[in-house]
């Protein structure tokens, strides 16, 4: 008897959302802690909270770079 294929999940079609800690974000900016604060606090990096845990989502890492790539170039 020939079994049924197994189903493959595609994860592919739903993009995983990687979510980075503060001390995470320090090291890629190499920026103190307080640094990345201030940024969270007045918007410039996005954040989200879960609990009492912030979490930057890697887009808005990106996003925050390529921003302030744009204002350096102009």
């Amino acid at each position: 008897m020939i079994s049924p294929p197994p189903t493959v999940l595609c994860t592919e079609a739903t993009p995983a959302l990687d979510l980075l800690t503060v001390p995470q974000v320090m090291v890629r900016l190499q920026l103190g802690r307080s640094a990345v604060y201030d940024l969270l606090r007045t918007g410039q990096l996005a954040s989200i909270t879960l609990g009492r845990a912030r979490r930057i989502p890697t887009h808005a890492l990106t996003d925050f770079i390529r921003t302030r790539l744009e204002q350096e170039a102009a």
